[in-house]
């Protein structure tokens, strides 16, 4: 099963006889408080105009726990999060299409969220929302109530410890910007750097200039360079579990399965005690 669907084909599928439960999870990571501008507004967003028939999903509160010693985005409750699906009209008979406003991070982290809890067919809008050529609304649905049960486990999912013994006996990517991987920069947690072994791998750069994923074969051709050949096992991680979401998908575009460390750097980095690498070299 494919992981993305285009525009137009989920503009026939929303027209079909059964057409997709649709969730817009509008969300960016913000820095500016810093420079005095207001947070974004996904919500907000969401009621200025959003794809006819879609449900927001607010990845802070319904898609990650509070901030704390597990990262910025932990696993959220599932209590939260089976209610936030049901609401949403989320059924394990019916197909998901989730999407956001273009970057992919937060729409790939509800598929990713949804996958892992067991749903058996969810997508992501290829480009989001900048990619939609229909029209929009701003009325907003109430759709029945889903009865979504999430079963946790049916994908791969990484502690802290068990990132660290992967990125030792497989491959273990590092989906932030590469000064960050680097230790260069680090503008948002307690130090920079990597995992000692982690390979860099930006997810910015699974996808073209219109933010759509590049084809199959050269994200698996990019994979296999990266060490992610044979039965390699792979695993993923970035700040806080959203970026690292996308470059799951992106793998699972290319075919190859991977983990998702949630609580990513800004776990790991949150204890002195972990090692800490600096450089371009994985050790």
């Amino acid at each position: 099963m494919n992981a993305i669907i285009s525009a137009s084909e989920l503009a026939g599928e929303l027209a079909g006889a059964h057409p997709p439960v649709l969730l817009d999870v509008r969300w960016q990571l913000s820095v500016a408080k810093a420079a005095g501008e207001p947070p974004f507004d996904g919500r907000a967003a969401y009621e200025e105009g959003h794809i006819p028939g879609a449900v927001f999903v607010d990845l802070d509160r319904e898609l990650a726990s509070a901030p704390g010693p597990s990262g910025r985005h932990p696993l959220p409750d599932l209590d939260v999060f089976r209610t936030a699906m049901r609401r949403s009209g989320v059924s394990a008979a019916r197909p998901v299409v989730v999407y956001d406003g273009g970057q992919g991070w937060a729409a790939a982290r509800a598929w990713w969220l949804l996958r892992w809890t067991g749903h058996p067919d969810v997508k992501v809008l290829d480009g989001g929302l900048t990619a939609w050529e229909g029209e929009l609304e701003t009325a907003v649905p109430q759709p029945a109530e889903g009865d979504f049960e999430p079963v946790p486990g049916a994908v791969g999912l990484l502690d802290a410890d068990g990132a660290a013994a992967l990125a030792r006996t497989g491959l273990l990517l590092d989906a932030r910007a590469g000064e960050r991987y680097r230790g260069e920069v680090e503008p948002i947690d307690r130090v920079g750097g990597h995992i000692p072994g982690a390979v860099s791998a930006p997810t910015t750069d699974n996808v073209g200039p219109d933010g759509r994923f590049l084809p199959a074969e050269e994200l698996g051709a990019r994979f296999k360079d990266l060490g992610a050949a044979g039965d390699t096992e792979v695993g993923v991680y970035c700040g806080s579990g959203v970026s690292g979401a996308h470059e799951v998908l992106a793998l699972a575009v290319a075919g190859i399965p991977a983990a998702l460390y949630v609580g990513s750097w800004s776990e790991w980095s949150s204890d002195p005690t972990r090692p800490v690498a600096t450089g371009p070299d994985p050790q």
